[in-house]
């Protein structure tokens, strides 16, 4: 665990080789795929993160994003995933991490959309504990065809580089050097864990199949709960707040 400590602080992320078992992803992939098909229970948590895309005046849901899944069906936070990777991120930044919000992000099969380099704290409110923890867990083989997730080693301290939105309500991007950027193939149940000011990328799915993933996110409770007090519950409108 200390290994995994030093490796997470000094490069900003690690990989996990299998967090669950088969069995607990099979259990995850039930609901993940329950809720992406309901999409009135989901539909003031749900948006695109690749923007609004007409096509033959059907929206086309190309990198479906769920936010706070289990507020829908509570039944996900009874999966082993949350206990988990809670127990692996108090081990790393502390005893007084929490969960903050879960989120759910699908690659449609070919829809060839990548999700652009970016950093999740230019989505947060400035906090003066930084400490931060994302949990990506994959419930398929992901591979650089599907969209696995890319890293670059983060540089000393917590510096936010400049965001833009893609259009029509799209994911938060920005310009940055990705000559040392690493891709993290994962089998289902591996995960890949990351602090807020690593950038991080996945290719679009080419291939004939999903690409689900879900995300947990940490941070102290403290930070929680002011993030509560102004307002901030991970369901509102994307956009750059840091």
């Amino acid at each position: 665990m200390e290994t995994r400590r030093l490796e997470f602080s000094k490069q900003g992320y690690i990989k996990i080789d299998a967090l669950l078992s088969i069995e607990e992803v099979q259990s995850l992939r039930t609901i993940y795929d329950e809720l992406l098909q309901d999409k009135i229970a989901t539909a003031h948590l749900r948006s695109d993160l690749a923007g609004e895309e007409n096509t033959t005046g059907k929206k086309v849901e190309r990198i479906t994003q769920i936010m706070r899944p289990s507020s829908v069906n509570i039944e996900l936070l009874n999966n082993k995933a949350y206990e988990k990777a809670l127990q692996l991120v108090q081990n790393m930044l502390g005893a007084d991490m929490a969960l903050d919000f879960d989120m759910m992000i699908n690659k449609a099969p070919h829809t060839n959309t990548p999700t652009p380099w970016h950093q999740d704290a230019a989505y947060w409110i400035d906090m003066p504990d930084k400490r931060s923890a994302s949990c990506w867990i994959a419930l398929d083989e992901v591979f650089e065809e599907n969209g696995c997730m890319w890293f670059v080693p983060k540089e000393e301290g917590n510096t936010i580089l400049p965001h833009k939105n893609l259009p029509n309500g799209g994911a938060l991007y920005c310009e940055t050097d990705t000559t040392q950027a690493k891709s993290i193939p994962l089998h289902p149940g591996g995960c890949t864990f990351h602090d807020g000011y690593t950038l991080h990328f996945s290719k679009g799915n080419t291939t004939n199949t999903q690409r689900r993933a879900l995300i947990l996110n940490f941070r102290p409770q403290k930070m929680i709960e002011l993030e509560r007090e102004k307002g901030v519950d991970h369901t509102g409108e994307r956009k750059k707040r840091n």
